[in-house]
């Protein structure tokens, strides 16, 4: 089993920027792709960022391309979220997930979640 632990949600103006953490333990074969999923209130949990460690992949969601990056320490098996230019519509509980093969935008493709961390962006 892995298990997720994510860090640095929080409250930000419009404009702001904010980083993300998810550390993954356990074996590492099983998260060689970590990601992150947002899901506001009301709607359904959306794709933001994957990265795989295999072959350097990423995925971005349409919505969050260019503004946000996502790199990974492989040494820690830390993934980052660094989210830039962040909109009211940002507002979400971001999750973590890991899966042990390549990069997928669909959840349900992913074995293992965080609890997720809040973030909330004000206009």
């Amino acid at each position: 089993q892995v298990q997720l632990v994510e860090s640095g949600g929080g409250f930000v103006q419009a404009g702001d920027s904010l980083r993300l953490a998810c550390t993954a333990s356990g074996p590492r074969d099983l998260s060689n792709t970590m990601g992150w999923f947002r899901q506001a209130a009301g709607k359904e949990r959306e794709f933001v960022a994957a990265k795989s460690q295999l072959c350097g992949t990423i995925y971005y969601g349409d919505s969050v391309k260019g503004r946000f990056a996502i790199s990974r320490d492989n040494r820690k098996n830390t993934v980052f979220l660094q989210m830039n230019s962040l909109k009211p519509d940002g507002t979400a509980m971001y999750y973590c997930a890991a899966r042990e093969y390549g990069v997928t935008t669909r959840d349900d493709e992913y074995e293992f979640w965080g609890r997720g961390t809040q973030v909330t962006v004000s206009s």
